[in-house]
């Protein structure tokens, strides 16, 4: 299972700062309080699931794969009605978190 898991908390750590820092740019710039809010929670999904993964502790894919179905349960329907950059942006994250952490998740069963 180890080589499995080689590796994937990278991912969750710049999905976690990416996602951290924009929720805060957002609300640096508009003053947007669920920017920060929804930013910051998914941001630090990701970090603590990093944080588990990285030190082989249970739950850290599946805090990761939670974060990436919060991210995606929310920026994609608003890319695709809104069709601007922001949302399409978080949605494209979103799929890659989906993606890698919906493997690996899946190689553990």
């Amino acid at each position: 299972m180890v080589s499995i898991l080689c590796g994937i908390e990278t991912p969750a750590f710049i999905l976690g700062a990416l996602t951290a820092g924009g929720g805060t740019f957002g609300y640096i710039k508009t003053g947007s309080v669920p920017s920060i809010a929804a930013g910051v929670t998914v941001g630090v999904l990701y970090l603590i699931g990093g944080y588990r993964i990285q030190t082989k502790q249970t739950y850290g894919v599946e805090l990761a794969l939670l974060a990436s179905v919060v991210l995606a349960g929310s920026s994609i329907p608003r890319a695709l009605k809104s069709q601007k950059p922001l949302p399409t942006g978080l949605s494209l994250l979103a799929l890659y978190g989906l993606y890698t952490f919906g493997n690996a998740f899946r190689q553990k069963l």
